[in-house]
């Protein structure tokens, strides 16, 4: 069946990743900022900034079998730099963002349709300067299990936690060489993430292939959050 697929931010990154394949089969609604990498793709595209923008439904079928929302920040610094604000920000463009977008979007969802959602392995292994996004993307972690087990059975919600993934918002991170070097060795498989590495687990959750799959967060880490082989 071609189904109906909402990416909120799918022009960069793992967004034009999952784009990139689900338009090969799926009807797919990208809403982002930009759109100029989007322009040899077979997709609907929508003008929106998660965070000032309320999405414009107008251009959207009245059923929708697969939401993702992409939107999200690495701001690393150590606590005592961080402003009360820092903390707002990243609340905003992770969280209450996503929220303000599935309150809009969910009486559209069709019966068995899937959400995705990202947070971080940071979330499940403290890390050092990561105290922003890290609590940002925790909020996403609870707020998905108690969407899913809210909507169950009509509505699946699962979650998608990376490490460190080389896409633009990575950039500054993974800017030369011997940066791409030092954080590869910190994962137990001697990389960073690719894109596609976290595109083909949304997929697979937005598929048939995870119909018994709901309110689970799902480790996209090389081994970072389960493995010390240090």
């Amino acid at each position: 069946m071609k189904k109906n697929i909402l990416l909120i931010g799918g022009s960069h990154g793992i967004g034009f990743a999952m784009a990139s394949e689900l338009q090969k089969e799926h009807n797919v609604y990208v809403a982002s900022r930009t759109k100029e990498e989007l322009g040899d793709l077979n997709i609907t595209h929508i003008s929106f900034d998660a965070t000032t923008d309320t999405l414009d439904t107008t251009a959207l079928p009245e059923q929708l079998h697969g939401f993702v929302y992409c939107p999200g920040s690495i701001n690393l610094k150590p606590f005592k730099m961080m402003s009360v604000d820092t903390f707002y920000e990243e609340m905003e463009i992770n969280f209450f963002s996503l929220v303000k977008v599935v309150k809009t979007i969910i009486s559209r969802m069709a019966e068995k349709s899937s959400m995705v959602f990202f947070s971080t392995v940071a979330v499940g292994t403290g890390m050092p300067f990561h105290t922003s996004v890290a609590a940002a993307k925790a909020a996403i972690e609870g707020f998905a299990r108690s969407l899913a087990a809210e909507y169950a059975p009509n509505i699946r919600v699962n979650v998608v936690a990376p490490s460190l993934v080389n896409t633009p918002l990575a950039k500054r991170l993974l800017n030369n060489d011997k940066k791409i070097e030092m954080m590869s060795e910190r994962h137990p498989l001697k990389r960073v993430g690719e894109a596609s590495d976290i595109a083909e687990i949304a997929l697979f959750l937005l598929s048939d292939k995870s119909t018994w799959m709901t309110g689970q967060v799902v480790g996209v880490d090389g081994g970072m959050s389960t493995l010390n082989i240090n």
